[in-house]
């Protein structure tokens, strides 16, 4: 048996000023900061060890997750990987999410950030928020760099990933893994089994420790949020 948490970074300030953040590496608020210091104090009355962390390479999960190694006092290396990173927003990159409901309306920015293969038009590479211009992604394959991402897309990069280099250590070690709502989103249809409608409907709180319990054939068991005051709806649970 062993354990997989996965957080959602804490607020970060784009979320606060509700903009399409993608790959933009903003960092978090006060507000994050104190959710993220929340979900450490939340892991550790858990009493449950961790083995190994991961994190994308955005600034807002790279410091939640520090802060929740502070409050645990381990110094143990984290992984930091791109593929975690959160979805490509393409041209919606940095777009206030109220005034675009506004101008095209609901239903379609409800589409944009909810549908299962509908990508925004790609971003240009000559705007600054896009990853070739961000000195955090200097070292990824420019052929590898999205400009723009679906749910979808960016299902596929997180689970081969996850398949690849996590999977098999969740049989033996309790694994943290610090990222974006979209790609815990992706984590979470692969884990519970669910279809195109179900992950639609899935909301990700910011600062919340979700805590899954896996058998030694990595199959479920339970799961649950650590803060039970800000749970969201797990959708089959």
């Amino acid at each position: 048996m062993s354990y997989l948490i996965l957080v959602r970074h804490g607020q970060s300030v784009w979320n606060l000023e509700k903009r399409f953040t993608g790959w933009v590496d903003v960092d978090l608020t006060r507000n994050g900061e104190l959710e993220a210091t929340k979900a450490g104090h939340l892991i550790k009355a858990s009493n449950i060890n961790i083995d190994v962390y991961y994190s994308s390479l955005q600034l807002r999960a790279k410091n939640t997750l520090r802060l929740i190694k502070g409050i645990l006092h381990d110094t143990k290396i984290s992984n930091e990987a791109w593929q975690l990173n959160e979805r490509h927003y393409g041209v919606l990159t940095g777009l206030n999410k109220d005034e675009m409901k506004v101008k095209i309306g609901e239903d379609k920015v409800h589409q944009f950030r909810r549908s299962w293969d509908l990508r925004p038009d790609p971003l240009s590479k000559d705007s600054p928020y896009h990853p070739m211009n961000i000195e955090a992604y200097s070292k990824i394959p420019i052929n590898l760099i999205p400009n723009t991402e679906s749910l979808k897309d960016t299902y596929e990069r997180v689970i081969e990933f996850y398949k690849q280099k996590i999977e098999n250590k969740t049989k033996n070690n309790n694994i943290l893994i610090s990222a974006h709502g979209n790609s815990i989103r992706a984590l979470c249809k692969y884990l519970f089994k669910l279809d195109e409608n179900q992950i639609a409907k899935l909301e990700i709180p910011t600062g919340n420790p979700l805590l899954i319990k896996l058998d030694n054939e990595n199959k479920l068991i339970n799961c649950k949020y650590l803060d039970s005051e800000r749970a969201r709806d797990l959708v089959v649970f």
